[in-house]
C-alpha cells in the first residue's frame, strides 16, 4: 500500500499546504484491483493529484471523512475535471449527509448533473471488526470527536487516518497495532482548542499503544516554527515512538 499526502494544511491556508487530501494506492500486499482511493478533497487537493502519475482521471473512488468545507471543497471540481477529460464513473462513500450534499451542489451547478455516472453510498460506524469494502481496500470506520459527524478510517488493517478529531482513548485503541496513524494534530499546546487536539492530548492519549510510526497533519498556521517542541511534547507525554510531521507530496509504503 502506497500513501500520499496530497493536502495537510487546514482551513486557513499557508503556501505550501493545500486542504486535506489522502491517496492510498494499492501495492503487493494488496488486491489486484485496490485504489486508486481519494481520501477527502479539501481546497488544492484537486492541483496536487493533477501532478501524481495516477491524476484525477484515474481516480474513480473518494472517501470522505466528514463534510465540512476544507475537506470537500474540491469535489465538485473533480467531478467537472473528469467529466471533461471523458471519465465516465466516480463513485463518492461518506457519512449520512454526502448525497445531501451532492444533491445540494448539482442544483447549484445543474450543468453537471448527469455528466457523469456519480453514485454515492452512505456508511456507518463499523469499528475495528466490520469493514466496508471501498475501491478494493477493507476499511473500517470509527467515529471520532469532532464538531460535525466525522470517522477515522482503518485501511486493510494497516493505516488509519483520523479524520479530524480530538484526541481519545477510543480513538488510540482503533489505530493500536496499525503500521502507520496520520492524526490531525492542528495546534501548538499553547492553543485552547477543541473539537481537534495538541501535542500533548495525542501524546497522551496514544501513550503505550503499539503504532509503529505517526505523522501529526492537518496543520493550522499556529503550528508554522513549532515543529520541535510539538513533537518534543508528543514524547513527554508518553507516547515513545516515531512521530513526524506530514507534508504535501510525501509518500511511504505501508
Amino acid at each position: 500500500m502506497r500513501v500520499t499526502f496530497l493536502g495537510t494544511g487546514s482551513a486557513m491556508p499557508v503556501p505550501d499546504r493545500v486542504q486535506t487530501g489522502l491517496l492510498v494506492e494499492g501495492g503487493p500486499d494488496d488486491a489486484d484491483d485496490a485504489g486508486p482511493l481519494l481520501v477527502d478533497c479539501g481546497s488544492g487537493v484537486l492541483h496536487r493529484l493533477s501532478r501524481t502519475a495516477v491524476g484525477y482521471e484515474g481516480v474513480s473512488t473518494v472517501l470522505l471523512t466528514h463534510l465540512h468545507l476544507d475537506h470537500v471543497s474540491d469535489l465538485l471540481p473533480l467531478v467537472k475535471a473528469r467529466w471533461l477529460a471523458g471519465e465516465e464513473h466516480l463513485e463518492v462513500v461518506g457519512p449520512a449527509g454526502t448525497k445531501a450534499l451532492l444533491d445540494a451542489s448539482f442544483e447549484a451547478y445543474a450543468y453537471l448533473d448527469g455528466r457523469i455516472d456519480l453514485r454515492v453510498r452512505e456508511i456507518g460506524e463499523t469499528g475495528r471488526d466490520g469493514t466496508e469494502e471501498v475501491a478494493g481496500f477493507d476499511v473500517s470506520s470509527f467515529e471520532t470527536r469532532h464538531s460535525v459527524r466525522c470517522f477515522a478510517y482503518r485501511f486493510d488493517d494497516r493505516f488509519v487516518f483520523s479524520g479530524d478529531t480530538e484526541a481519545f482513548e477510543g480513538l488510540a485503541n482503533f489505530a493500536d497495532g496499525s503500521r502507520v496513524l496520520a492524526h490531525d494534530c492542528s495546534f501548538p499546546d499553547e492553543v485552547d482548542v477543541s473539537n481537534h487536539p495538541t501535542p500533548t492530548q495525542l501524546g497522551e492519549a496514544l501513550a503505550g499503544r503499539d503504532v509503529g510510526r505517526v505523522y501529526l497533519t492537518h496543520l493550522y498556521p499556529h503550528t508554522e516554527g513549532k515543529h520541535r517542541e510539538m513533537l518534543d511534547a508528543v514524547e513527554r507525554a508518553g507516547f515513545d515512538g516515531d512521530v513526524r510531521f506530514a507534508r504535501d507530496g510525501l509518500r511511504f509504503e505501508v
